[in-house]
């Protein structure tokens, strides 16, 4: 299972229109973003303070691993955090509260959590449904340790038209329900989706929902599904993205065809992976590094094999990346 969570929803990449015009003048405008005030003479940044890399567990999900032994996995092989699908933490044994006490026991960080609540749908019968569960799923987190969620446009992918302010509103909604809860929701750009496809999409929400734990969960290949590219990383301030998945894609691949299967490890495809981590390192990004990928061929080898090589060329890609200069 990827994020193409219902089958058939990825579309085809929309002409640039009045809308995503209007978001990117926005996204040059408003105090969400930083300046220049961080860049650097430097030219590697796998030393900036603060960052961290992590496993998401899709990574090797296709290995049915317990959650229990997808820790250990972790630790040999050297991340700092684990970034686990929900439905993983309801299956761990002795409940969320046996997990947490395996977590206490682990060196690990619980960066964030995958889940697919249903919270930006216009249908509120569904939408309360999906605030319900995006609750419970909220109060998993919070008892394994975590303090944040992937909040991406579950259930509305295959929606065109939701306007800025509808979606700000709804986003506001489940920030406050995270401030009661303590875990904060990160919006995720899908590239797949006709809701919240691009970066712009997503800067524009969280600044219009006027709140103050608003923040944006960016993943390579979205970026490159939805047609977004890159360079929009380095106007956002990194103290508003607190995750960045990591992966990279093959060459002669366009974004419609792209798909999640298609992530390979960073530096094994052509994404420029140097210049977005100088851009995020410029931009005072600290986070968590979170290695996000779908492959079937790495889902056929050792667990353990693959999370090592993951982080090798998570760390090695990241170390190559430099600062663009003024």
């Amino acid at each position: 299972m990827d994020h193409e969570v219902p089958a058939g929803l990825s579309g085809m990449a929309p002409r640039l229109g009045r809308r995503d015009v209007l978001h990117a003048a926005l996204v040059a405008s408003v105090p969400f973003l930083s300046g220049n005030e961080r860049r650097s003479s430097e030219g590697a940044h796998s030393m900036t303070p603060g960052i961290r890399y992590c496993l998401n567990t899709a990574t090797i999900r296709g290995q049915k691993l317990p959650i229990e032994e997808i820790l250990d996995i972790a630790v040999q092989a050297g991340y700092d955090g684990i970034e686990p699908w929900i439905e993983e933490i309801e299956r761990a044994q002795g409940g969320p509260d046996g997990l947490a006490r395996r977590l206490r026991d682990v060196p690990l960080k619980v960066e964030s959590a995958i889940g697919f609540a249903e919270w930006i749908v216009d249908d509120p019968e569904r939408r309360g449904r999906g605030l319900e569960r995006l609750k419970r799923d909220m109060d998993l987190v919070a008892r394994i340790g975590g303090t944040r969620i992937a909040a991406p446009p579950a259930g509305a992918t295959d929606v065109a038209g939701l306007s800025v302010a509808v979606m700000a509103e709804r986003y506001r909604a489940i920030l406050e329900l995270g401030s009661a809860m303590g875990v904060v929701p990160q919006l995720e750009v899908w590239g797949f989706s006709r809701t919240l496809r691009r970066l712009s999409d997503a800067v524009a929400v969280a600044i219009e929902a006027d709140h103050r734990h608003a923040c944006i969960l960016a993943d390579v290949y979205h970026l490159f599904k939805g047609g977004s590219g890159f360079a929009g990383l380095r106007l956002l301030n990194g103290r508003a993205m607190h995750v960045f998945h990591v992966n990279d894609f093959p060459a002669n691949i366009s974004p419609d065809a792209i798909r999640d299967a298609d992530r390979v490890f960073p530096g094994d495809g052509v994404a420029p992976i140097s210049t977005i981590s100088g851009d995020l390192a410029e931009a005072g990004f600290a986070g968590a590094l979170s290695l996000e990928v779908f492959n079937a061929d790495y889902w056929k080898r050792p667990a353990l094999d693959v999370a090592r090589e993951g982080l090798r060329k998570m760390r090695a890609a990241w170390a190559r990346g430099e600062t663009p200069l003024r």
